[in-house]
């Protein structure tokens, strides 16, 4: 794969940050578990939502070999296998829904600095910077 080393750091974090048993969880609670085994699992397509946010140029096709080479990077997997069409993928992501998603962002997004923090506080209010985001939403009067 022609992958950057920076891609398969990327989404090697992706299951740091959210731990695979944390995302089965949110997956139960928003009942979006499986009934049957699939080629693409709930798991599989709430990494490939985040990846989608991560790798926002590229196609489902380029998200999901992102991602399938940086799991098989950071966990030395190097068994081969066939990649999802573009409807196999739509429909796994129809399956998912967005609430686990939310949910999976809601439960692991937290500020890193505690009130304590030198720096991270100014006149009350947490400091936070945004750099090198672009952000793409609707043109509508609640995004002006």
């Amino acid at each position: 794969s022609d992958r950057r080393l920076s891609d398969l750091v990327s989404v090697g974090l992706l299951t740091r940050v959210f731990p695979a048993d944390v995302v089965d969880e949110v997956i139960a609670a928003a009942g979006r578990t499986e009934q049957r085994q699939r080629a693409l699992p709930a798991r599989v397509m709430a990494y490939f939502a985040i990846g989608m946010a991560l790798f926002s140029d590229g196609s489902y096709e380029d998200v999901y070999a992102a991602l399938t080479d940086g799991l098989s990077w950071t966990s030395r997997w190097r068994h081969s296998w066939a990649a999802p069409t573009k409807s196999a993928i739509f429909q796994a992501r129809s399956r998912l829904g967005f609430e686990p998603v939310r949910d999976l962002f809601a439960r692991v997004a937290g500020p890193l600095a505690g009130p304590d923090t030198p720096g991270s506080w100014l006149a009350g209010r947490r400091l936070v910077a945004i750099d090198g985001t672009v952000v793409d939403v609707p043109d509508t009067p609640e995004n002006a």
